[in-house]
Formats: C-alpha cells, structure tokens, sequence
C-alpha cells in the first residue's frame, strides 16, 4: 500500500493522478507523462509554463531532412550527402504491414482516441503507482510525431536537442496542444504517414523508405509481414533492438510485435505464428553518405559543389542559414561534371601517377566560354587514410583547397605576353634575353612606387638559350630572360590588370603581388584558376566565371536560383587569337611537344617551378581547357631523381609528366565531339642578330658586350635594329638568392 505522508495527505503519485485528471477533464492537455514520483513533476522554476494560452498555436512542421543527390551534367549520380538519411514516400507507398505494425505496438487505439488516450493514461499512472517508477508511458502516435519534430528542429546542436526531450510538464504540456492541433489539421492518415517518415529506425536511417533499404534493401512498399514486425520493433529501443548488432533481440522484439498484431485483429494468429518462425534474413545496405562515396574519382568536384552552395548569397543570407538548407538536403543537385571527361581525366590520372607515389597531381577541366567545370580529380583519394586527402588540389583554401595553391612555373607567362600585347607590344617583339642577367634595376608599379631591385638575378634553363628572342621562340623554348625583360619595360601594372581581368589570385584568395618574380611564376596559383583563365584565350578575350551548378531542385519539385556564370572582356580578340598562335607553337615545336593532340587545334604552356617543386602544363583546344599539376602538396619533395607513375626521371618537367597526363585527358574527353579551329594571326619571323649577343661581359653589370656588334654604344639612334631595350632595363647587383622580388635561384621551363 502506497505510504501516506504525515497528517494523511496523498502521495506524490496520487496527487499526480489527481493533477492529471483534473486537466484532461478541463480541457487543459497532459497525456503522455509518465510520473514516477512527486519530485518529476517538473513544476518548479526553469520546468513550470507560465501560462496555457502563452503557448504558441501554431506547430511549426519544418520539411524533414532528406538526403540531397548530387548528378553529374547527365543525370548520373555522383553521391548522396545527407545529415539524415531519409527519403519521403506517401503512405501509398507503404506497406499495409508496416502500417498496421507500427499502430499495433506503438498506439493500438490509434484511430479510436483524439490526441489524448484518457485510457492510455490512467493505465500508465496505475502501473507507475504500483511500481513506484517509470514503467510505462502513454504517449500516443501523435504525441510522439509531435516530439520528433522538436527533434527534428534541433537538428545536431546537442543542447537543442536536450532541450527538445527535456522530461518537464512544462513541455509536455506544449507537446499536448501541439498534438491536439495536429489531430485537428492533419487527420490519422496523415499523421500516420508523417510518423513513419520522420522517425528513427537505427543504423543511420531516418524514414520508413531509408529503414527498408538499409536493413533489407527494397523499398518500404515490398516489405513483407516479419520484416515490418522487425522494423516497428526497433523504434521503441534502436540501439537495443538493432539487428545486426543482435539478431536475437530482434527477434524476441520482432515476435512481440507480431503478437500484438494478432491480438488486435491486424493478422490472424496463423500467419503471426508463421511469421515468428521465420529466421531474420537481413540484407543490409551499407550507408552511402558523403562525398568520399563519389563515383569516378569525383569525391573533390562533389566537396566543391557543396562549398559553393554553402558560400554563395544566392543560396541565403549567410552562411548559417545557407547551412541549414543544405543539412535539411532533400536537394536534387544537376551540376555541370561532364562524366566522359571525368572518367577520361581519372584514368588518366591513374595511368601516369600513383596513389602511392610521393607527389600528386591534380588535373581540372573547363569549357571556355561558359565557365563549366567538366572535370576534376587528383591522385590521392577523398578520403580520411594513408595517401588520401580532404585537400582539394584543384581549388583555392577557401573553397576545400591548399593554403596557398602552387607556383606556376612558366605557365604564367603568356599573361605576360597578353599584357604586353594589349600595350602595343607586336608579336614580333625581340629582346636580348641572355642566359643569365640581373633583375631590371627597377620596375615600375600601380601605385606609382616602383619595385627595386635588391640584388636578384633570373637565369634560363639552359645555358645554350641566349637571345636575342623574338615572342614566339621566346615562348615556345620559355626562356625566362626574355620575359623578365618584357615586364621590365612595360610594367608590373599592365600584368596586374591583366591577371585581374582574368581573376588569377593565389591560393589564398589574395592578389598577386607587384613583383617581377611573377612573370616565372613564383606564386601559388590553383589549378581550376589556370584552367579558367587559359580558357579565356580559347574564348577570343573573354572571360567567364567559373560554375558547378546547372540546376537544383527541392523535395517539393520547386527550382532553386543558382549561381550563373558572369562573363567580360578581358582582352582584344586580336590579343588572344595571338596568344593561341604563340601557344600553338609550344606543343608543335616547343617545350610541351609531349602534350601536342594531333587531332585538333590545341595550344598550351609548359612550367616547372625552382627545384623542380612544382610540374605544370595548362592548355586548351577552342573548346576545352584543361590544367595539369604535378607535385607534393607539402612543397618539399624536389622531382629529381625520382620515380612517378612506375616511371623514372631524372629531371622532371612540365611537358614531361603533366604534359601526357594532360594530352590523355583530353583526348578522351574530347572523343567524339567537334574539332573546331583557332583564329590564327600571322606572325612574321623577327630578325635575329648574332647568337652571342646579349650575352654579358664579364665587368659590364649584366649590360650587353660592347664588342662592334649591334646593340654597341656607338650612337647610332637605332643601335640594334628590332631590339626594344629601354633605358636601365638591364641592371642592378649580381648577387643570386639576395633582394625583395627575385626567385633565388633557377627557374626552369
């Protein structure tokens, strides 16, 4: 018998039963509340509700968190990324069995009591009196929907998740006339179907559809009579009632609910006997989520995409909000991945670099003229083990990238080139060029203060590379000396524009700076930055931002707004036809021969960085554009000596190992489709004086030999004839490794 306190007032359970009795009978609502003892009530301080109608009427039912499928350009799926794995069905979609299961062990009165089961509830209070615990609840299917909404609101913060199935009468209050005006605006049917979806079956799946296919891989619609037992068991207890983890107590569980079922009429006890001798025949569908899941080695695109959803306005007002229409997913997300150049651009990554291999490679496609990103993919996997990554070579910092990206090598020179052009420089523009030379003794900048040189010096890769040069041959055997010349005497500001109107920044994110290094390209640049801006040059001067995203559509068939690619002028077309015709040259005669497609018009640039840290090649056809990196991402493995791909190099350079690696990528990516032609100007062959000359002697301060040949100060006005050299281009200390703006040593092709 229940003891009494003193003076024979009731006990803390009775006065609860009193309590409860009372407000059902009023109208007031407090189903649900299993009531252990006085001191559970919750109604003191932070646990009490002020006041009934303070409570907000109306329930928000926020759109249940699906999972979001990412497809490639030809709706193919890449991945499916998801916070919960859950897809909606209608309940039409959902077996009667599963229907009927769920009622029978979780809310047998179901379609007989409102929101409140009175009955439910004073058995609950009677067992709990007499045990003098918690040893049964009385929350009805619609009190428990209205819960996992509260859940389901608080997302992954832990603390609003605590605060969504706090034990106090204060929010069970809430969740009572919540669940009245769910009974009223929604009806059975509907509440049933919203239950099934929104709740948690274990093993990641949230939703009857994802439970189906994770433990029996069918659709909720297919499964039988012992598999809807074993599913509407789990949801009472998913860790303890988990089938692969314990088959036995599965099935204890699975056979309970099976005779509930019989007892209430939803089977005969024939078919629940049959049924529980039925062996739990699993078969378990491993959760894919995530973009390490991603087909064709498209893990890093995948990561991008969801980096540009989550830092674009266009998506929302800031990143929280942005993120959490991302987490709710249920997204179908079309981008622009073309799959035939991803799995071109793999294979071929796999064919010339190893996963194993102390450096990596990185390789991104774009077509010109629309900013699409067809491929990318690198050679250390998406993924959390040895020789895989969660740096995205491809990308700069912000977007999942390097800190810094990597140094360009000569591949930055043709910005240089465009620059001079677009100042009136011809094509047939000749300097010097000697195989070794200090830096100009100074260079002028945007800001009017000009770069001065410390002491650097440049030197070619080869010391039988002495001009003088004109642009074509210059750029085609990448001779350093002569572009160091060129932005000596045009300026580092036609350059900075130049790289502006491309939007080439470093890796992170910020300008390049005003220094002549940069010409050999001496700052990190990421490789989906080179592909873009090369493809400027196959678009005729115009540039076009990049874009991942075609199209998004949500769970309810509604079109999102997505991020459109912005398209401007940054060059003359005559500027760029020009510059495919000097890049032309490169993979016909030049340093990227290895990378030449002989099918199609193509054109590009080789570049390997100071100690051979570094390997590029960044080329295009007027239809695609594709950068090559090759290198450790830490910068401390020098390519020399080396093996890579199961290939040996004593050196390597660009048109060596990224060279291939580009021409197979492409080939197979551009297999099939239209080979159309550049725009090609002619550029006349530039007088060329006496190999020597250039060359400095020894004395003369890196200043030309004065030994009768032209170019000697004998005041002539025209002393080398087709030879620019203005005033103190060619100065400063001889000292290498020393000053503000130098590379410090040897920039090779």
């Amino acid at each position: 018998m229940p003891k009494k306190r003193s003076g024979g007032g009731l006990t803390g359970t009775q006065q609860a039963a009193k309590f409860l009795g009372v407000s059902v009978l009023s109208g007031a609502v407090l189903a649900g509340i299993a009531l252990p003892a006085a001191g559970a009530l919750g109604l003191a301080a932070k646990g009490t509700v002020q006041g009934f109608d303070e409570i907000p009427a109306n329930l928000k039912r926020p759109p249940l968190s699906q999972r979001t499928t990412i497809l490639d350009s030809q709706g193919g799926s890449i991945a499916t990324v998801y916070s919960r794995d859950r897809t909606v069905v209608p309940l039409s979609d959902i077996s009667p069995y599963m229907q009927k299961a769920i009622v029978a062990i979780e809310d047998s009165r179901f379609y007989e009591h409102g929101a409140i089961d009175l009955k439910g509830v004073l058995r609950a209070l009677n067992r709990n009196a007499q045990s003098g615990g918690v040893a049964q609840g009385a929350s009805t299917l619609t009190q428990q929907y209205v819960k996992n909404v509260f859940v389901e609101e608080a997302g992954d913060d832990p603390d609003k998740v605590a605060q969504a199935t706090q034990q106090t009468l204060g929010r069970k209050i809430q969740e009572l006339k919540y669940a009245i005006q769910v009974e009223e605006e929604l009806g059975k049917k509907t509440i049933l179907e919203n239950y099934l979806n929104i709740t948690f079956f274990g093993q990641q799946a949230y939703g009857i559809e994802a439970a189906a296919q994770r433990y029996f891989s069918k659709p909720a619609k297919q499964l039988t009579l012992a598999e809807s037992a074993m599913l509407a068991g789990i949801v009472q207890s998913p860790s303890r009632y988990d089938p692969v983890n314990d088959v036995q107590e599965a099935t204890k569980r699975r056979n309970t609910v099976l005779q509930r079922m019989a007892a209430v009429g939803d089977v005969s006890q024939t078919e629940a006997d049959r049924a529980k001798a039925t062996p739990i025949n699993l078969k378990v569908s491993k959760p894919k989520n995530g973009c390490i899941t991603a087909v064709d080695g498209a893990g890093f695109f995948c990561d991008y995409v969801r980096e540009v959803f989550l830092s674009d306005p266009v998506f929302g007002k800031d990143r929280e909000e942005r993120n959490k229409i991302w987490n709710r997913g249920g997204l179908t997300i079309r981008t622009t991945l073309d799959p035939q150049a991803q799995k071109s651009a793999q294979e071929s990554i796999k064919d010339h670099v190893y996963q194993s291999d102390k450096v990596a490679t990185a390789v991104t496609m774009v077509q010109p003229g629309t900013g699409k990103i067809v491929a990318m993919g690198q050679s250390k996997p998406y993924g959390f083990g040895k020789n895989e990554t969660q740096i995205n070579y491809s990308v700069n910092k912000g977007m999942g990238g390097s800190n810094f990206g990597f140094p360009t090598g000569s591949t930055f020179k043709p910005f240089v080139a465009a620059a001079a052009i677009e100042q009136g420089k011809p094509p047939t523009q000749v300097y010097p060029s000697p195989y070794q030379m200090p830096y100009p003794s100074s260079v002028s900048t945007c800001s009017g203060k000009p770069w001065v040189n410390q002491g650097d010096t440049v030197e070619n890769e080869n010391e039988s590379e002495v001009g003088p040069y004109a642009l074509r041959e210059a750029m085609e055997k990448s001779v350093n000396t002569y572009f160091v010349q060129m932005i000596g005497e045009i300026g580092m500001c036609p350059v900075v524009e130049m790289t502006n109107k491309l939007h080439v920044v470093q890796g992170n994110d910020e300008k390049l700076p005003e220094v002549p290094a940069i010409s050999l390209g001496s700052k990190g640049v990421s490789p989906l930055n080179m592909a873009n801006a090369y493809a400027t040059f196959a678009n005729r001067g115009i540039y076009c931002s990049p874009t991942a995203i075609e199209s998004i559509r949500t769970a309810d068939g509604k079109s999102l707004a997505v991020p459109k690619s912005k398209c401007s002028r940054a060059m003359a077309e005559r500027t760029a036809d020009t510059i495919n015709t000097l890049l032309r040259g490169v993979v016909d005669s030049g340093t990227g021969q290895e990378a030449g497609l002989k099918s199609r018009d193509n054109a590009g640039k080789t570049g390997t960085t100071d100690g051979r840290k570094n390997a590029w090649f960044v080329g295009y056809t007027p239809n695609l554009s594709g950068a090559v990196w090759v290198g450790s991402a830490s910068q401390q493995v020098e390519m020399q000596y080396i093996t890579i791909g199961g290939r040996y190099h004593e050196k390597v350079f660009g048109g060596q190992v990224p060279g291939p690696i580009w021409k197979d990528a492409m080939s197979g990516a551009l297999e099939g489709h239209d080979a159309p032609r550049f725009v090609e100007v002619s550029i006349p062959d530039a007088p060329k004086g006496n190999p020597d000359q250039g060359k400095p002697k020894p004395g003369d301060n890196g200043k030309p030999g004065d030994d009768g040949k032209p170019g000697d100060s004998d005041g002539a006005d025209d002393p080398w004839p087709g030879i620019s050299i203005p005033p103190d281009l060619i100065g400063g200390g001889n000292q290498r490794g020393q000053g503000n703006g130098g590379n410090g040593g040897n920039w090779p092709r």
